[in-house]
């Protein structure tokens, strides 16, 4: 009877956490509509997505520690209760035509605990599968985020064509389901107060897959945000920049029902592999000049995303201690938020032909860390393994001289029974 209760309480954070995500994927839309009627230019949208995702990275790990003290379920209501209200905040002040830096405020605090709310709940996916199921819970937890980031822009398009507001309702009702879908799990309480004190030491294997995260999403979202001038740029209409960011969007949900499936932790040379076609995908978009070999590299970037966004979490899991789980969790969605922050801002600042070159660049220097941290311990491990070879052949031929040994005095007293085998020997030639 036990596992029925599981996999109930399973898919209710599974629920919980496709709607968490709901708010940022459907940010981008709603800020344009929320800002037009104010500014008159749905492009300070961006000042607003700007506002959220720079408060993330501020708040996520300083949140997290503070919520240590604390029972995790309960804590992470608290978050998203909170960013439910800047939410609300928004949709009031936008309704009531106050200034846009209020409005840019009310983005900033909704976005403040968005990682640490997000680090805590990832924690809490720990006591409810075990090792051997971590993978598959993963790979449909991605999946579900993906589909959320392919629904939520198209559910904030249709609701602002009523009212800009509606768009943020949406957000809001969605965004609040984890309050009451999050079940009760009794496992996950406070870290005693020797582990409250304990701070997250961030070695540098921690560092390497922090900032392959960040190249990855870097990647991701190069596409996505170039998507309209890359269709412009080969003499399209504007609303065709959507094949590219669907079609990336159509292989990464594939993706995570593959890893969903499989269940399996990935061999190190196949993680090399997923970076390697990651680095291919963005290097067919921005150097294909054509929109055959745009949609084949998004396809190609989407393909994979799952599987490293899946890897990614399982192998920092593995690197920290169960009361360090949220933090580095917090830091991972951290590290998503600064790849996203720098193509967006290549984007705007620079080119789109530039921001293309930095993450091709960025994606060649993690599969070379990467493929070097990956040498050094297939190295590390064949000499263990060779010095266990070698102690186990000494140890085989101990024995087997011992064996002889046996043998011989057994020879000898068949022998001459009356004379000890030792002295037998000792007169022998």
């Amino acid at each position: 009877m036990r596992r029925p209760t599981t996999d109930v309480r399973l898919l209710r954070w599974f629920a919980s956490s496709g709607l968490f995500a709901v708010p940022q994927a459907a940010a981008p839309i709603a800020f344009a509509l929320i800002a037009l009627p104010l500014t008159g230019d749905a492009a300070s949208g961006a000042a607003m997505m700007l506002a959220m995702t720079l408060a993330q990275v501020i708040g996520a790990v300083p949140i997290t520690r503070f919520g240590r003290r604390f029972s995790p379920l309960p804590f992470v209501r608290t978050l998203i209760g909170l960013r439910a209200l800047a939410l609300v905040g928004i949709a009031v002040l936008a309704a009531t035509d106050a200034p846009f830096a209020l409005v840019v405020g009310g983005a900033a605090a909704a976005g403040l605990v968005n990682g640490a709310a997000f680090g805590t709940l990832r924690a809490v996916l720990n006591h409810l599968v075990p090792v051997s199921r971590l993978p598959r819970a993963l790979g449909v937890a991605a999946t579900l985020n993906e589909v959320t980031f392919v629904a939520s822009p198209v559910l904030a398009a249709a609701l602002g064509g009523i009212s800009p507001q509606a768009a943020v309702w949406a957000m809001v009702l969605l965004g609040v389901g984890p309050l009451f879908l999050l079940p009760r799990v009794a496992s996950a309480t406070a870290p005693g107060p020797e582990h409250r004190r304990s701070r997250l030491r961030l070695t540098p294997i921690i560092a390497l897959w922090l900032v392959c995260a960040a190249a990855s999403a870097a990647a991701i979202s190069a596409i996505e945000i170039g998507a309209v001038s890359m269709a412009v740029s080969f003499g399209l209409p504007a609303a065709w920049g959507v094949v590219f960011p669907v079609a990336l969007c159509v292989t990464s949900i594939c993706g995570g029902v593959w890893v969903s499936v499989r269940n399996r932790v990935p061999r190190r040379r196949t993680v090399l592999a997923w970076l390697a076609v990651t680095g291919l995908g963005v290097a067919s978009v921005g150097l294909g000049h054509s929109v055959t070999a745009t949609v084949v590299g998004a396809l190609l970037v989407g393909s994979v995303l799952a599987p490293l966004a899946t890897y990614y979490s399982l192998v920092l899991d593995r690197l920290v201690e169960p009361e360090h789980r949220a933090e580095v969790f917090a830091q991972l969605r951290t590290a998503s938020a600064l790849g996203i922050i720098l193509s967006s801002g290549l984007i705007s600042l620079v080119s789109l032909e530039a921001t293309f070159t930095v993450v091709i660049a960025l994606m060649g220097a993690v599969l070379l860390l990467a493929g070097g941290v990956f040498t050094r311990a297939w190295v590390q491990g064949r000499r263990r393994r060779l010095a266990r070879e070698a102690d186990a052949a000494r140890e085989a031929d101990g024995a087997r001289g011992a064996d002889d040994t046996l043998e011989a005095d057994a020879l000898h007293e068949l022998v001459d029974p009356e004379r000890p085998a030792q002295e037998h020997a000792d007169a022998s030639p």
